[in-house]
């Protein structure tokens, strides 16, 4: 077979590899000098292009990858975002995003119309190439782990708001530009098409998405079908006449909160984008980079030098003014300059559509472009300079923020090693307690999950050793999928329930998850002889689960706490747990207790918009709760077991209310986790008031430490 080895390469295998190779290699080299791998992909790119050693052309595939590549950072910026921390600094993105629209916008305008003499429109068509950014840096941020901090969610919100306008602005002037009258019925037809797309994208995306989720539980069918959602959205923004990037970012906010920022799609999203796609956009940019610009006159060098002068200047001021209104610190401030002053795809399509606009032709017969060759050269070097000074200037901050959240004092977390135990007992369960499990596992906690699965003497077969190897094989590639420490356990023993408690206390298990027992008579219990038996030997904390539909498809939580629960010794870990859940999925939870139990709880230093609280007196009203409970909504219930402070009668009803009012929604019920001398202590509802405060002082002083 020949091979064609002429520049530039073009058999298809070939050139993959060399790609391949770049993304391996270059991430490598660069953490040794401490440079951001943004630039050096981008850099490489320059290089191996037809601007550089001429290794391969600027395509049609390197075009399409670089398109995915792009869009996948809007997405997944979407995508990560908190909705309520988005919802709670909506005025500061609104602040934000009108400094760092307005500023570069003026200063743009007013010098390349008054300094190099450009046409209005062609000057305000320039300046809104400074008023847009690109967020090529969001993929540092989410590789330290501070993508939920207000000033990236701010960022991100400020970057939708100037981003739109900016391509607004470039459809409005290409339109005039053309010809085109703007008239009352071309605004109407604008305005209607983007509240139409905008409508579809945020309302029947999540339904449709919910009722996908539902129905089909394949995990490549799932990572398929989101990714055809973000094209149909991204397809839809430009038929609507804005630009698809908008619409990509819309599809991560509408899908937001089916996608739980533990579970495995999730793992699965960023990681086909940070390895593929988004690389592959970083090349694309790097091989438009003519280093020659640099030497093509002095005008084309006073060009360059104004347009990079001028959006970076637009940026920090921008970033400046909203650190100030609001009293960030200064290193808030440069993570919001470095997060928005890479220019990069707004910037070309508003330079390449503008260049590809005629305006006529002079009297020697050249044409006359809305944007000149100079500019088209001047926006190349500065999209290197700005996206070099963005990528150092967020990894500096990133890291510091990083640092400061690791050396702050925990709060609200407990200081010890919460090793988890799934059981795997039934195929159709592990999915959901794995997912559930997961949900409300804080990744920074360096916690041990654990799956058990036992195999009793008498029952003990081939038959039965082939099934816990399909149980536990199942569990495994979940927890990989999710790129979660997964410890896999068969344990051979007398029965069931010695097998968990003895696991337990070898593993120095705290939480141990389970699926509802399945009754096999009309005389068996609700819970079964073998959670009884738990209850009664075992002192992790214990959830039970019935899962109804996937966990990432609730619209809403309901948690129940019943009194004194803030006295167990186990209630900052399970509530934490619990609460991490809501973090997760990102969908809001009611907690449902008395007076002295929510006081308690809004004392915590607890960092969770999802949470909200209602004053219940009355554990045993369940038909309160049941109205609360509507589709797609899942009920927690705390109970106690007999020994403990919280422990109430009515909770040995707790099996009749859920077959009457909850049977076809999922349901937890939590056992928290038992300190035998503890729990003995003051368990008769006629003991005084006076001597459960001073209690509960005593046991929250010794939670907190």
């Amino acid at each position: 077979m020949n091979i064609n080895f002429t520049l530039p390469f073009e058999d298809p295998v070939l050139v993959f590899l060399l790609i391949l190779l770049v993304i391996l290699i270059i991430p490598i080299l660069l953490d040794k000098i401490k440079i951001p791998q943004i630039i050096g992909l981008i850099l490489v790119g320059m290089l191996i292009g037809p601007n550089g050693l001429n290794l391969l052309m600027r395509d049609e595939s390197v075009k399409l990858f670089g398109m995915v590549g792009l869009l996948y950072i809007m997405f997944l910026s979407g995508l990560e975002i908190d909705l309520n921390d988005f919802k709670k600094n909506k005025y500061k993105s609104l602040t934000f995003g009108t400094y760092t629209f307005f500023i570069p916008m003026i200063l743009g305008t007013v010098c390349f119309y008054f300094v190099f003499k450009e046409t209005f429109i062609s000057s305000v068509l320039i300046a809104s190439m400074f008023a847009s950014h690109t967020l090529l840096t969001y993929p540092i941020v989410s590789r330290f782990g501070i993508t939920k901090n207000k000033i990236v969610t701010i960022t991100v919100g400020g970057t939708v708001i100037t981003d739109t306008a900016a391509l607004l602005v470039l459809a409005v002037i290409a339109s005039i530009a053309r010809g085109v009258e703007l008239n009352a019925l071309y605004w109407i037809k604008l305005i209607s098409f983007i509240l139409i797309f905008s409508l579809i994208v945020l309302i029947i995306f999540p339904i449709v998405g919910r009722w996908f989720f539902k129905k089909f539980h394949d995990q490549v069918l799932q990572y398929i079908f989101i990714l055809a959602l973000v094209f149909t959205s991204a397809f839809l923004a430009e038929l609507a006449g804005i630009e698809p990037i908008i619409g990509a970012f819309l599809a991560g906010l509408a899908l937001n909160r089916l996608v739980p920022h533990t579970s495995a799609l999730m793992n699965r999203l960023e990681f086909v984008g940070n390895a593929l796609f988004i690389p592959f956009f970083l090349i694309g940019v790097g091989m438009l980079i003519d280093y020659k610009v640099l030497f093509g006159g002095l005008h084309s060098f006073y060009v360059s030098f104004a347009m990079t002068f001028i959006a970076l200047t637009g940026k920090y001021l921008a970033a400046y003014f909203t650190q100030k209104t609001f009293s960030f610190s200064k290193t808030e401030g440069l993570l919001m300059f470095g997060l928005s002053n890479s220019q990069a795809a707004a910037t070309l399509a508003a330079v390449l559509v503008g260049y590809n606009i005629i305006l006529g032709y002079n009297a020697n017969g050249e044409m006359i472009r809305l944007l000149s060759e100079d500019i088209l050269n001047g926006t190349i070097v500065m999209i290197l300079i700005t996206c070099t000074i963005s990528s150092f200037a967020t990894q500096k901050a990133a890291i510091k923020i990083a640092k400061t959240d690791l050396l702050k004092a925990p709060d609200f977390e407990t200081s010890y090693v919460e090793n988890t135990l799934i059981g795997l007992a039934k195929e159709e369960n592990i999915k959901h307690l794995m997912e559930l499990a997961i949900s409300s596992i804080d990744k920074k906690n360096n916690s041990e999950i654990y799956g058990l699965h036992i195999i009793t003497a008498e029952k003990e077969s081939v038959e039965t050793i082939n099934k816990a190897k399909k149980l536990i094989e199942i569990a495994q590639r979940f927890a990989a999928s999710a790129d979660i420490k997964f410890h896999s356990l068969i344990r051979y023993d007398l029965n069931i329930s010695s097998g968990i408690i003895n696991t337990v206390k070898e593993k120095n298990i705290r939480h141990f998850y389970i699926g509802l027992h399945d009754k096999s008579s009309l005389m068996d219990s609700f819970f079964g002889n073998l959670t009884r038996d738990l209850l009664a030997k075992n002192d992790s904390s214990i959830y039970i689960y019935k899962s109804i539909q996937p966990l990432n498809t609730i619209k809403k939580f309901v948690l129940l706490i019943p009194e004194n629960a803030e006295l167990e010794h186990g209630f900052l870990e399970w509530y934490t747990r619990i609460t991490q859940i809501a973090t997760n999925t990102g969908n809001p939870m009611r907690i449902y207790a008395n007076e002295q139990t929510l006081d308690y709880i809004t004392k915590l230093k607890q960092k969770n918009n999802s949470l909200h609280f209602t004053e219940f007196e009355d554990f045993e009203d369940f038909l309160v709760i049941a109205r609360e409970v509507l589709a797609d909504t899942m009920l927690i219930v705390a109970l106690a077991r007999k020994a403990c402070i919280s422990y109430q009668p009515v909770m040995e009803k707790i099996g009749v209310y859920l077959k009457k009012y909850f049977n076809d929604s999922n349901f937890l019920l939590i056992y928290p986790h038992n300190f035998g001398k503890i729990c003995e202590i003051s368990i008769y509802p006629e003991e005084s008031d006076s001597e459960n405060n001073s209690l509960r002082e005593q046991i929250t002083n010794f939670n907190n430490y």
